[in-house]
């Protein structure tokens, strides 16, 4: 088995005053804010937010304005309620299906309700859209802090967040660019190191495969690294097959044998995640398909499913419950007025080499 090492972490360096000041709240957008921007009372401001219909269209229109450029968000706890920030931690992850993101999930689910803080579940189902809309629910009930996936959200999402000034970790994905506090892991790097796999196994006609890669940036990702390993081996390096549809066993035997009826030259199959490859080593089997003679499959994220197939799955292990340990471990930490070794946590990953290449 061989191991990667994580990169060194990079730490995101505050700004100044101003910005220990927005980690601490201090410089919260307010109403008084937006109704300044807009050339209106504070008053007016609440009621174009709270009854719209009492406000002319054009002044509505103004505010929005404002409340957009200013990344207002408006507190939606009541009463005494208003200014006490709620023991509860939003998560929101495109899927609750997936076992990637149940696992991360149960990371940071357990972490943080030893420490006393509740987790929210927000699904996206891959929707920035509907991820926006998320985030402006969530924020206006005053959360202790939000946990969202990957690195790309709307730029007025964005907005919101860096003018609401409390904690914010973005996971599964590795930047240089990000909100506030990055845990995940290179994608590019990881594509690259089973393709690199392949290669060094001798296999020269690789495929890449997977499943909803119009949404799932982070599988085309992958596919980026796969792609630039085969380039600089001389290699065929656009082979791609993807289907637009959910991750499953089924769209794996699908996609399997597409490639092959396509392609019966190829000699491996390297799949975006091991939901697709245990389909195709399922199917292969079904059909009397040796497997890694005829056909060698490698897969992605270390599910336990793939050391129990016949024959046992190559992959690249992903630890998707420690990454949502140490992306509540961020959490605390800065909730609890502390900083931070690093903003920026690589996760690593491992190659598990089994039977299937």
């Amino acid at each position: 088995m061989a191991k990667t090492t994580p990169g060194r972490a990079m730490v995101k360096q505050n700004s100044g005053a101003r910005e220990r000041r927005r980690h601490r709240g201090s410089d919260r957008v307010t109403i008084q804010d937006v109704a300044l921007l807009a050339g209106v009372a504070p008053i007016t401001v609440s009621r174009a937010l709270n009854t719209p219909e009492r406000v002319s269209s054009k002044l509505r229109e103004r505010i929005e304005q404002a409340v957009s450029t200013l990344g207002y968000v408006p507190n939606l706890v009541a009463g005494g309620l208003a200014s006490a920030k709620m023991r509860m931690i939003p998560v929101v992850v495109p899927s609750l299906s997936i076992l990637t993101f149940i696992e991360v999930i149960h990371g940071i689910q357990q972490t943080l309700e030893e420490a006393g803080y509740q987790v929210l579940l927000g699904s996206t189902d891959f929707d920035l859209d509907r991820e926006a809309s998320l985030i402006d629910s969530v924020l206006g009930y005053s959360p202790s802090g939000v946990i969202l996936t990957g690195l790309r959200h709307h730029e007025g999402a964005v907005r919101r967040l860096k003018a609401w000034g409390h904690p914010i970790i973005e996971i599964m994905e590795l930047g240089d660019e990000f909100i506030d506090m990055n845990v995940g892991v290179d994608n590019h790097a990881v594509g690259a190191c089973m393709a690199q796999h392949l290669v060094s196994q001798g296999f020269r006609r690789i495929a890449y495969l997977g499943t909803g890669m119009s949404r799932d940036y982070r599988a085309m990702q992958r596919f980026e690294g796969h792609r630039q390993v085969l380039e600089q081996a001389g290699l065929e390096c656009e082979v791609l097959f993807r289907r637009e549809e959910p991750s499953s066993y089924q769209a794996g035997r699908r996609l399997f044998l597409e490639a092959l009826e396509s392609r019966p030259d190829l000699e491996a199959l390297h799949f975006a995640n091991d939901n697709l490859a245990a389909g195709a080593v399922m199917e292969a089997n079904r059909r009397g398909i040796r497997v890694p003679e005829e056909i060698a499959i490698g897969g992605y994220l270390g599910l336990s499913l793939g050391e129990h197939l016949t024959p046992s799955l190559t992959t690249v292990t992903v630890p998707r419950f420690e990454m949502g340990v140490e992306a509540a471990k961020l959490m605390l930490a800065r909730l609890e007025g502390r900083t931070p070794p690093s903003a920026k946590v690589d996760i690593g990953y491992e190659l598990t080499v089994r039977e299937s290449t």
